[in-house]
């Protein structure tokens, strides 16, 4: 599925929100086909922007905050053309923003950011002489027509996983992607996250003002800026002990060695936090406070 538009030879961008890390497109133009990574639907800092095809479809660049020189810059030649779609993919993960052709693994421009932020925007905009066509992929669009909820294909370790009817979506940036499971609180609704960390899938909590989900793992709480938020369902949480798994607790990831993991929470210091239940261990820990906490008495999460 792919959603189209057009831009005109005006450098002003058209924003979106996005919920994985990744943004792949088609686009038609003579040259400078420009697309913004940003946290909000608007221009300013942070924000990093992505030339395509500039300085007379010649080059192409990383730019940080409008600042120059650029953080990273290739010659392309001919890289664009008026006549047909090229196809481009833009991918972002802790620090490391790579961008490459549709079709090919290697990307042709990186930069790796010392000091990451979340994206939960990206914007598309033409100009220097030109205009656009665009076709952006996308697996689901949201109720405003006019600010779509863009989730254009992710890198194939990070797809979501679907169960019947419950699905895990990526998101980034503290973005939750319609039909997000709220499963705890402490100032705010949680949801129930999960993220990669050292070869393991790990649950958490997903804090969107924090722009991050939490995971518990090797006595430490980690923030994870890309992620993935449950979705599509009703669950129901039972009271449980120990490594005592209810048949139908809903599996959540699983650890660097392969064990299953499944969805815990607990009330700790007024705050329902989620976590990770971890049979073996006969606990749910939790992230919280900056360690992981382990409780053997929780609720874990089922479908009812």
């Amino acid at each position: 599925m792919a959603i189209s538009l057009s831009t005109e030879d005006k450098l002003e961008y058209h924003f979106y929100p996005v919920t994985s890390g990744q943004v792949q497109f088609r686009v038609k133009a003579p040259n400078d086909a420009h697309v913004a990574l940003t946290s909000g639907p608007h221009e300013g800092e942070p924000m990093y922007e992505v030339f395509i095809g500039g300085w007379g479809n010649t080059k192409s660049v990383i730019r940080k905050n409008r600042t120059k020189p650029e953080v990273a810059e290739t010659e392309t030649p001919g890289i664009l053309t008026a006549d047909d779609y090229r196809g481009f993919w833009i991918r972002w993960q802790d620090g490391q923003i790579t961008v490459g052709k549709e079709g090919e693994q290697s990307p042709f421009l990186s930069y790796t950011e010392p000091e990451p932020f979340g994206v939960g925007y990206f914007g598309v905009c033409t100009g220097w002489g030109a205009s656009g066509e665009w076709l952006i992929e996308a697996r689901c669009i949201g109720d405003n027509p006019s600010h779509p909820h863009v989730s254009p294909s992710a890198p194939l370790e990070v797809q979501g996983l679907s169960t019947g009817s419950i699905c895990w979506c990526d998101a980034s940036g503290g973005m939750i992607p319609p039909g997000g499971v709220v499963g705890g609180r402490d100032d705010e609704p949680l949801y129930v996250g999960r993220a990669h960390h050292e070869g393991a899938l790990i649950p958490g909590k997903v804090k969107p003002s924090h722009s991050v989900c939490y995971i518990p793992w090797g006595g430490a709480e980690h923030n994870k800026t890309d992620y993935q938020v449950l979705c599509g369902c009703n669950p129901a949480w039972v009271s449980a002990s120990g490594g005592n798994i209810p048949s139908n607790a809903i599996p959540g990831g699983e650890t660097e060695d392969g064990e299953p993991l499944f969805v815990g929470r607990v009330l700790h210091e007024d705050a329902l936090t989620i976590g990770k239940v971890q049979p073996s261990h006969g606990v749910c820990y939790i992230p919280f406070g900056g360690a992981e906490i382990g409780f053997p008495e929780y609720e874990i999460m089922v479908s009812q």
